[in-house]
């Protein structure tokens, strides 16, 4: 929240020029933190619990990822998010993301042609975590930690004490071991694709496949 003092001059005229500016679009559907991780009991979650298709979770990713390649490559100056999650992503009424919140982003130079091109997605700890310096490899780290989060646990779950290891080695045979249960049930039963019967194997083959797929590149 920002207070004006209204008793300053131009003050007025400062508070209705930052609302324009800042008034976002109405987002039907809340955050995608809503959608991946509903509180039991509050009164939006009564009777219909919020789930997302795996499709659906695709085509957020690629949105966010659309994002973050128009901020970091396509804006003249690049420009570094620095609090890419779940909360930051809001749906609309189609569950379009929008990742919203810049509070923290940052203006960083144009990348040097001799910059090193084998970064690796360590560089995003140590910009975070660490004090270094900003950098748009810090953006690409958390969106690696969001699609393992989409598709699978919070990054807190004690599954994932180890690190991300723990995912690296269930690719490609035990994926389903990380993924939301949610979206390996079959209808609106509990039958996982991992028990289907054999005229869905093809199926269940294809959705391991796209776990795999889409694991792989958050790892």
């Amino acid at each position: 929240m920002k207070v004006f003092n209204l008793l300053c001059q131009g003050a007025s005229k400062s508070s209705i020029a930052e609302c324009e500016a800042l008034v976002y679009e109405f987002m039907d559907h809340g955050s995608l933190e809503e959608w991946l991780h509903p509180v039991i009991g509050t009164e939006e979650i009564s009777d219909a619990p919020k789930n997302l298709t795996l499709l659906q979770r695709v085509d957020i990713a690629i949105g966010v990822a659309c994002v973050l390649d128009y901020l970091h490559n396509h804006c003249g100056t690049p420009i570094v998010h620095c609090d890419l999650k779940p909360s930051n992503v809001l749906l609309n009424n189609e569950l379009v993301g929008h990742v919203s919140d810049f509070g923290l982003a940052r203006v960083v130079p144009q990348m040097t042609s001799n910059s090193s091109s084998n970064q690796t997605s360590s560089i995003g700890i140590r910009e975070y975590g660490m004090g270094s310096e900003v950098s748009t490899y810090g953006d690409v780290y958390s969106f690696g930690i969001l699609l393992l989060e989409m598709l699978g646990k919070r990054p807190t779950d004690e599954m994932f004490r180890g690190g991300r290891t723990f995912v690296q080695m269930s690719i490609p045979e035990r994926v389903t071991e990380v993924a939301d249960s949610v979206l390996l049930r079959v209808g609106n039963d509990d039958a996982s694709i991992s028990n289907l019967p054999n005229q869905y194997s093809s199926r269940a083959q294809k959705i391991s496949e796209c776990f795999s797929l889409i694991f792989r590149i958050g790892v």
